[in-house]
């Protein structure tokens, strides 16, 4: 019975990780369900009820610029009174997405005193209409549930103390549909995969079981989206057409991206000083954070949420907006994600700095006159190489996006976002 102790132990893991992975993809699904359904419930059945009511209060009001503008000034500071009190109240905040994954990587564990509160923080600043994403939050809870597993699974082998690890690449392989960037992160230390340590390889063995893990993440989330709709997500672009023209603008437009990055770390440092300085006062920050989206969403809408349907919208209408709004919201939108981070709307950064770049790429591409795709993967590409200063995983994310045959494209420009140093005053 001894000698079959250890292939049963391999047997049970095998089983375990899968499930894992799938249990994972089923959660994030579940997420963006819920979101998509609060969302619809706070933006669409809200406005109808706030007109209805407006329009009996102040019927000539209701009908004139005063009464659009209301809406998103309405549902935006009631948003950042609601997070900055459920934060005052629980002590529970969204850890960014670099920090999980740290702690995963260096303790093998995240602690899950907290998963409910902080499944609800996650979800709060999303409905309220943040320039967020959901993958710090989802990513934390996530691995909270997986070393609750391990916790429980331990004395059936030292394998299981990697469930924390195995549920990290499950939960990003949901989130962005990207396998290869789910593998590699987490494996990095940190999302962006500039972790001090260089990315090691495991053992086959252990490979075997962190893809088994992204196997049943995806099919899990994909499923369970054929199945019963939602899921959302970034939309696929088709191939782009690359001729000496499309060539010809690369440059130009990468440094457009690097420009967007910029914006996005000047934001960054600016908002952290100015929220460092009002102390711990969670309320009045969030309400400054509400205020801030209000005010741009109402010039800019698509500058409100985290972008994924977002994009799917500006793919089909980016002419009828025109190339000035486009690349105005690329712009206000890397600005203000990491101004909402700092003033309490936490979340994460990689869809509203994509839906960025993909602004961005459509507005040039109007201006340029050359292959809309290319302009757009481009952009994003050197939009998010001058973010995370790390072009390979730059393209392993991206993929969730584009096919494979951009590449040489996406590489390119994310060097050159990667290669340009950031200003001294923004380092």
């Amino acid at each position: 019975m001894g000698a079959l102790t250890k292939p049963i132990n391999r047997a049970l893991f095998v089983a375990c990780v899968v499930v894992t992975g799938a249990v994972a993809g089923a959660f994030v699904w579940a997420f963006f369900f819920l979101m998509d359904a609060g969302l619809s419930f706070v933006w669409n059945d809200g406005r109808l009820a706030l007109s209805a009511w407006f329009e009996r209060a102040a019927p000539g009001l209701a009908r004139g610029p005063f009464g659009v503008a209301l809406f998103p000034f309405a549902v935006c500071l009631l948003g950042g009174l609601a997070i900055g009190l459920y934060e005052k109240k629980t002590g529970v905040a969204t850890e960014d997405l670099n920090a999980v994954m740290a702690k995963v990587k260096e303790t093998g564990r995240y602690e899950y005193d907290n998963l409910g509160k902080l499944s609800i923080a996650a979800l709060l600043p999303l409905l309220f209409g943040g320039s967020i994403g959901p993958e710090a939050g989802l990513t934390g809870v996530i691995a909270g549930l997986c070393t609750w597993v391990g916790d429980r699974l331990r004395h059936f082998g030292a394998d299981f103390r990697a469930m924390t690890m195995l549920g990290c690449q499950a939960a990003l392989t949901a989130l962005f549909t990207a396998p290869l960037y789910g593998f590699a992160a987490p494996l990095s230390g940190s999302a962006d995969g500039a972790g001090d340590e260089e990315i090691v390889l495991p053992k086959a063995q252990k490979a075997f079981a962190y893809a088994c893990a992204v196997v049943g993440a995806l099919g899990a989330f994909m499923g369970l989206g054929s199945l019963f709709g939602g899921g959302m997500g970034m939309p696929r672009f088709e191939a782009a057409h690359v001729g000496a023209a499309e060539i010809a603008w690369l440059v130009p437009l990468a440094a457009a991206g690097v420009a967007c990055g910029w914006v996005f770390h000047a934001s960054g440092k600016a908002s952290a000083a100015a929220a460092a300085n009002m102390g711990k006062r969670p309320v009045a920050r969030a309400l400054i954070g509400g205020l801030l989206l209000a005010i741009c969403g109402t010039v800019l809408p698509y500058s409100l949420f985290a972008g994924e349907s977002q994009t799917h919208m500006v793919m089909e209408t980016y002419a009828s907006i025109g190339a000035a709004a486009l690349i105005a919201t690329a712009f206000v939108k890397a600005a203000l994600t990491p101004a909402c981070i700092n003033f309490g709307w936490r979340g994460g950064h990689f869809f509203p700095i994509i839906f960025s770049g993909v602004c961005l790429g459509f507005g040039f591409a109007l201006v340029s006159g050359v292959d809309a795709v290319f302009c757009v993967a481009a952009c994003t590409a050197a939009l998010m190489g001058a973010v995370m200063r790390q072009p390979v995983m730059v393209v392993l994310l991206l993929f969730m996006c584009f096919p494979p045959s951009g590449i040489v494209c996406m590489l390119a420009a994310a060097a050159i976002g990667a290669a340009i140093p950031l200003p001294k005053v923004l380092r």
